[in-house]
């Protein structure tokens, strides 16, 4: 066993930094190779007692360092690899540090480091200290004032954080800017950006009528595909002032696009570096999810300027309490986008398209993580590397958590009680009990006897709930009782917990009841629009009677979503299919349509493995073809509802899981689908190829059109229809957009003759070679190919093209394959190929090798041969030396299971 690694820090533990840093200055001169840091620290004793200043440090070379304005020799402070340890005997006292780092060296991407041929920084969560010696920790806040200095022809443009003071020129052909953050912030959201960029900007007005000028600064040559993001800042500062009444604060909002970037965007203080793929974007070079995700990501980064910013996180431990309020905040401004100018009914199904995709993602990516070796509750307890913790947990089941709370409140209050936190807590790092608080003050305000007492245990506990349903329905006395129980076993790092007691969740239910010939039925209590009754579990098991039922209802389950569980509930085939083409609320409709085609995908994987009679597919054929034949659906829901549910949300319900059995089934279904409805994917491919004449626009009635067509195209290519070749070539050949060329292109790569697809492969290669962002599309279809084996893989990685040092790179091909590809990387060769790859990019990037890492979370619930070859894959990766931090902690909790 490895004795070298991370100790594990706990949150029981934490004790408040013993000296405040009410304000910094920094000065740099800036240099690819070795940049010059000078830094003034005006730090002040908390308290009585002089303790050690301890400042975080890596990677840095020290020059000097002064304490009151005197030089101090190597006897008076302690250097290690990692810190910097004084003993100022003053309660005030000013400290001066100059050191150096080597920004073109720095491959981990944390800190400052080179990207083209410009210098960018990423210090979330602890890269700051990759920069110059400091407290880097959340809850040491203080003002910053940043002096820039560079070559002026390498380094035109000069970027820090709040708003620019002053600007000149130096000798020697260098030049100088100053930029002062009028609020207070943690070292994490510092930011410099220097180098050569396009330009896009434009002022707006704040509703107290303050001008403001937003900016969108890019690489040279790429301002044209910039207009997209520019206009989805503009949304994200309007909507903010509309929806929370949270009003921009500086005087200028900056965004720069960064070729290399670990993350997807990073929110520092008015100045969010974002990874290229979420800025740049035409139709040539985007697709509609591309156009979607960029005004997604740039919403995100933008409400943090409060929800993080203005009130950040005291502690790691806390970072759902700025993560999930935000992915909140954004899934809604997401929603609220598209439904925009739209009628009530379209308005309302592009809503519930948005509640479709983000609970899908949850599924696919936060509830295995749940059942898997690195489940934790949104606000853990501990952790070893704290890069390991920005998961679906903290962010997506964060904003679930923070839905369940608007859900119970209701707008209004739910608004009040933001209001009440930020009246609270503005200008200070707080914890998500201070937000809990907040919320709960301002529903008692309007409400005394409701409280949040049980609903903090979401914050407590891992692992996704179970909720048994048990329907009793009495015909004599049209009386039905429903009743609810819920469990929650210990999972990840709760196992090694000896009796560990976890008590009742507060879950919001929301049902509804149906007919047998799938009219709503009156429910006592339902909402008298959409038949809905919420149903508040808030014990271990609870029962609700419902008087004057005519008939025994069929159950609409979990409405809209309301709480992040499982629900367990016996249900034949054939209510599943009543509901899926007559549930009044969208989302039950589409998730019992998910269910059936889930358990006919589950059919297929058993058949795999075991000589079974053929699965009938009939009642799901019929539900769909139901559902097509349904005018009031529109593009968009259909588009949705005809998708089969992803593998990783099949393999939920198989154990043990046989990751390519449910790949292969996927495949099998929908040749079958494409097969025994052509008529009808002919007649939607048709109907919807021209819809949108006239110039490409992403918005959401134009995207649904083309999201439906396209996957009209994909099940009509699985059947290999002798019609879908010419009509994959065509699209492909004659599209204006990427969204469409790209469905024609992965067409034409399902093809069993592999030569119309190579030729297309080649030809888009030669067209698009100079685009990155395209490239690595081009490189991620075919990684998750169903045709492309390790080998293959292993050629595409010899590609000109391909490196492991661009993130993004690495995304589209390894991580596409390792975490995409299940029919061909659930294999002795693959999982050996995964392992390899980890180990060869934390020499590189431990933050990326990290994520990696995680690809078989869940291997202990694979089938046994599948089980002993992750393991030894796993235990290599262990023995392995040296090993980052980052990965270690991952395989050592896999490898415990």
């Amino acid at each position: 066993m490895r004795t070298d690694l991370a100790p594990t820090i706990h949150r029981r533990d934490y004790q408040a930094f013993p000296y405040l840093l009410p304000r910094t200055q920094l000065f740099f001169d800036l240099d690819a190779e070795r940049t010059r840091v000078h830094a003034i620290l005006e730090f002040e004793r908390v308290g009585d007692a002089a303790l050690p200043l301890v400042l975080n440090g890596e990677q840095l070379t020290l020059e000097s360092l002064l304490l009151n304005g005197q030089a101090l020799t190597t006897n008076d402070y302690q250097l290690t690899t990692e810190t910097l340890t004084l003993n100022p005997d003053s309660a005030r006292f000013t400290l001066e540090i100059t050191a150096f780092c080597g920004p073109q060296a720095n491959t981990a991407l944390m800190g400052l480091y080179v990207s083209g041929n410009s210098l960018f920084t990423q210090c979330e969560a602890e890269g700051f200290r990759r920069i110059t010696w400091f407290p880097d920790r959340p809850d040491v806040m203080s003002r910053y004032t940043v002096t820039l200095r560079a070559d002026k022809s390498r380094y035109p443009v000069l970027l820090s954080n709040g708003n620019l003071a002053g600007t000149r020129d130096l000798p020697d052909g260098r030049h100088e800017a100053v930029w002062e953050d009028p609020f207070p912030k943690p070292s994490y959201l510092f930011a410099l950006v220097a180098g050569t960029f396009d330009c896009r900007e434009t002022t707006v007005q704040t509703r107290s009528g303050r001008s403001a000028l937003l900016q969108i600064y890019s690489d040279p040559g790429t301002r044209p595909k910039t207009a997209w993001a520019l206009e989805c800042l503009k949304r994200s500062v309007a909507w903010d002032e509309t929806r929370f009444g949270l009003e921009l604060d500086l005087d200028r909002f900056m965004i720069v696009a960064a070729r290399d970037f670990n993350m997807g965007a990073m929110e520092n203080k008015g100045l969010n570096v974002f990874n290229s793929s979420y800025i740049l974007a035409d139709p040539d070079s985007a697709t509609d999810a591309s156009y979607e995700a960029i005004e997604s990501v740039i919403g995100h980064e933008y409400f943090h300027n409060w929800t993080g910013n203005r009130v950040t996180c005291r502690d790691w431990f806390q970072l759902s309490l700025k993560e999930g309020l935000t992915v909140f905040r954004d899934q809604e401004f997401s929603a609220d986008m598209m439904a925009h100018g739209l009628g009530p009914h379209e308005a309302a199904s592009a809503r519930a398209v948005k509640r479709i995709d983000d609970v899908a993602m949850l599924r696919v990516a936060q509830f295995p993580e749940d059942a898997g070796p690195m489940a934790h509750p949104i606000r853990p307890e501990s952790y070893q590397e704290i890069g390991n913790f920005y998961t679906a947990t903290i962010y997506e089941k964060g904003a679930e958590v923070i839905r369940m709370m608007h859900t119970l409140l209701g707008e209004e209050t739910f608004q009040a009680g933001i209001q009440e936190y930020f009246r609270r807590h503005d200008g200070q790092a707080v914890t998500c009990d201070d937000f809990v608080n907040a919320m709960e003050s301002a529903w008692q305000a309007r409400q005394p006897e409701r409280n949040l007492k049980v609903f903090r245990h979401w914050y407590e506990q891992a692992g996704t709930p179970l909720v048994q349903v048990h329907l009793n329905y009495d015909a004599a006395q049209q009386r039905c009782t429903i009743t609810l129980s819920q469990s929650n076993p210990p999972v990840g790092i709760e196992r090694q917990q000896q009796g560990l007691h976890k008590p009742a969740l507060h879950i919001p239910v929301a049902i509804g009841m149906l007919d047998k010939q799938g009219q709503t039925l009156a429910v006592p209590g339902a909402d008298s629009t959409t038949g809905t009754v919420m149903l508040e579990l808030t014990q271990t098991e609870q029962s609700w009677v419902f008087e004057h039922v005519p008939t025994a209802p069929v159950l609409s389950l979990l409405r809209g979503f309301s709480a992040p569980v499982r629900i367990a509930y016996e249900q034949a085939d054939a209510e599943l299919a009543l509901l899926a083409s007559h549930d009044t609320d969208p989302f039950a409709r589409w998730e019992a349509g998910q269910a059936l085609a889930a358990r006919q995908l589950l059919l297929l994987a058993a058949q795999h493995d075991a000589a079974q009679p053929a699965a009938d597919i009939t009642l799901l054929k019929h539900t769909w073809q139901t559902l097509i034949a349904d005018a009031s659906l529109t593009p968009a829901y259909l588009a949705r509802v005809l998708s089969l549910p992803p593998e990783k949300i099949v393999m939920a319900d198989m154990l043990p899981m046989n990751p390519a059995a449910v790949a292969q089934a996927r495949l099998q279904l929908r040749q079958q689908l494409g097969e025994q409805l052509a008529q009808e994917w002919l007649h939607i491919y048709h109907a919807h190829q021209h819809a949108d004449a006239g110039a490409y626009s992403p918005d959401a009635v134009s995207a649904g059109r083309r999201a439906l067509k396209n996957l009209a195209l994909s099940y009509l290519a699985a059947a290999q229809h002798p019609q879908a070749l010419t009509l994959a070539q065509t699209q492909y050949e004659q599209s204006d957009n990427l969204t469409d060329r790209m469905a024609g292109l992965a067409a034409l790569m399902q093809w069993k003759d592999p030569s119309p697809g190579q030729a297309a492969l080649t030809g888009f290669y030669d067209s698009w070679q100079g685009d990155p962002l395209i490239v690595d599309r081009w490189f991620a279809l075919q990684a998750s190919s169903p045709a492309t084996q390790v080998q293959d893989v292993r050629r595409l990685m010899q590609h000109p093209a391909f490196t492991l040092r661009t993130p993004n790179r690495a995304r589209a091909v390894v991580f596409q394959f390792c975490q995409n590809n299940l029919l061909n990387v659930h294999n002795p060769q693959g999982y050996a190929f995964w392992a390899e790859q980890v180990v060869t990019l934390d020499a590189i990037n431990p933050e990326i090798a990290a994520r990696l890492a995680r690809a078989f979370d869940n291997w202990a619930q694979y089938a046994p041969d599948l089980r002993d070859a992750v393991r030894q894959a796993l235990e290599s990766i262990r023995d392995h030396a040296p090993l980052s931090k980052n990965v270690a902690e991952i395989v050592n909790k896999a490898l415990q299971l």
